[in-house]
Parts: C-alpha cells; structure tokens; sequence
C-alpha cells in the first residue's frame, strides 16, 4: 500500500471514530473520499477554553480574518466585519462583564464578529438609489453572513493549530460592548471568540443524532421526541452536566442534556435585545 494510501485509510478511520463518537452512529467513509484530511479537521472540532501563554501573531490572526472573511455572503453584499481587541484594557472590561468564562480574559486573542448592515443603505445614499428593503431581513441577511464568516473562523484556527470558543452571552450586554467598541447604527455584535494555542486537547462534544437533525423529503417533526431521552443518555456517559440551581429545580437522579437545556431557558434572557437592535436603527418588521 503506497504512503498516501495509508495517509487516507488514517484518515478515514478518524473521521469514522470522532463521528461515532460525536452521533453515536458509525458512518462509513470512503478512504479514496477526495479532501480527508480537511474533512477530519472538521468532525474532529473540539471545544477549547484553556490556552497558554503564546501569543497570536498578528499577522496569523489578520490571516485567519481574511480567510473567514473568504466565506460565502448573501448576493455580494458583505455585511460581516470582524475587530479584534487589541488594546488589554478594553480585553479586560468585556472579561469583567463574564466573570464565569475565566478564559476569556486568559485568552491571548478576542475577537468581535459583527452583523453589518450599514454599509448597503450608504451604498444607496452614495449611488443616490433607493432603499426600500429596511425591514427584518436586512438584519437576518447581516446576522447570517457574520455567523458564516465566525464558523469560517473556527475551521480556519483550528486547521492552523489554534484553539477557538465562541461566546454568544456577549450579547446579554450588547449596548456595553458596543458603546467600549464604538459600534456605529446597524452594526450588531454576534458574538465574540476567544482564540489561542491550546493547553490540553480540548474535548469532542456530542451533538444529537443526524436522524434528529438531517431530513430527507419531508420534515420528521416526531424524531426529536424519539430520540431525546436515548441522546441524554448517551452524553450524560460521555460528559456529566453539574445540574443548575438546584436550590430551584431540585436534583433529580438522572440529570441531562434536555433538562440542561430546559432550566438554562426557563431563565428570561436578552429581553431587551430587540430593543437594542432597533436602537442601532434596524427596522424588525
């Protein structure tokens, strides 16, 4: 067997393993499946919050921007920016806003992922043309080409070696941030992401399994029903959650994902983001 296939055969056992590890389902792959290596960079994504003390060169993370930025956007429009936070002082204010997410303020890099829908209605005010489409899918268009470009940078980081964590509760205080960044009108923080060389390997988090969220044909409204408590199960084996106030909901024997879940959304949460989105001049009807 040549070097190279051997390299495929590798590669293709570790795809089947960290997705079976991942879906609790084996998936067969191909071994002469073109782009094996690329594909096992992407099932095997782990969650990585712990990070030494290296820092990020610069021009790696301008290089790893401008790959992200390389993603997919909605008819050319390009309505995602990303700033980096350079200065320590202004890393430090947004870790003070997190206080139980000690990785942000140990990460050597944060990054900002922004929702940009103001440059199309200056494109109309420069080209004297009219913009009649200020509504609701001007904001849901910027919001999906920013997470295309954050998901982008993950892949990116991780194939150069580095470590990422996206951090979506960055929006429970989207006016701070915004204001200490100096976001100008219909620009929206997303979220925000951690990046730098990981410590440890990090972790494969198991997702649920395809039959609940691939579908062929139709939508299968009752697979989730039936595999939920199978999905619990099965994480719980591989990851225990620590339960949440317990003070409030009690400790149950048996303590998963869907429960986690369900107490994490019992808490009201970004009541005012709406509000917030519409301050910085989105119309949402």
């Amino acid at each position: 067997m040549s070097d190279s296939a051997k390299t495929s055969d590798g590669a293709a056992g570790r795809i089947e393993a960290t997705l079976a590890h991942r879906f609790g389902e084996k998936l067969e792959v191909d071994p002469a499946t073109a782009g094996l290596d690329t594909l096992a960079l992407l099932a095997g994504r782990r969650v990585q919050r712990r990070y030494g003390p290296q820092a990020v060169e610069p021009a790696l993370l301008r290089l790893l921007c401008a790959c992200a930025l390389s993603a997919p956007t909605k008819s050319d429009l390009q309505q995602a920016d990303i700033l980096i936070v350079r200065d320590r002082a202004k890393h430090d204010a947004i870790a003070d806003l997190l206080p139980d997410m000690p990785w942000v303020r140990t990460a050597p890099a944060f990054l900002l992922f922004l929702a940009n829908g103001r440059r199309v209605p200056r494109i109309a005010t420069l080209r004297d043309k009219p913009f009649p489409n200020d509504h609701l899918d001007a904001f849901f268009n910027a919001t999906v080409d920013a997470a295309l470009v954050l998901a982008t940078f993950v892949s990116a980081a991780n194939a150069a070696g580095l470590g990422c964590c996206p951090i979506s509760v960055i929006r429970n205080y989207s006016q701070q941030v915004s204001e200490l960044l100096e976001l100008p009108e219909r620009v929206v923080p997303i979220a925000g992401m951690t990046v730098g060389w990981p410590s440890d390997q990090g972790h494969v988090s198991p997702r649920l399994p395809l039959a609940v969220t691939i579908h062929e044909d139709r939508y299968d409204s009752d697979a989730f029903e039936r595999e939920v408590n199978g999905y619990d199960r099965r994480r719980a084996a591989i990851h225990a959650f620590r339960p949440r106030d317990p003070a409030r909901w009690g400790t149950p024997a048996f303590y998963g994902w869907s429960e986690d879940k369900a107490r994490q959304y019992a808490e009201p949460q970004r009541g005012d983001f709406g509000a917030f989105v519409r301050g910085k001049g989105f119309r949402l009807d």
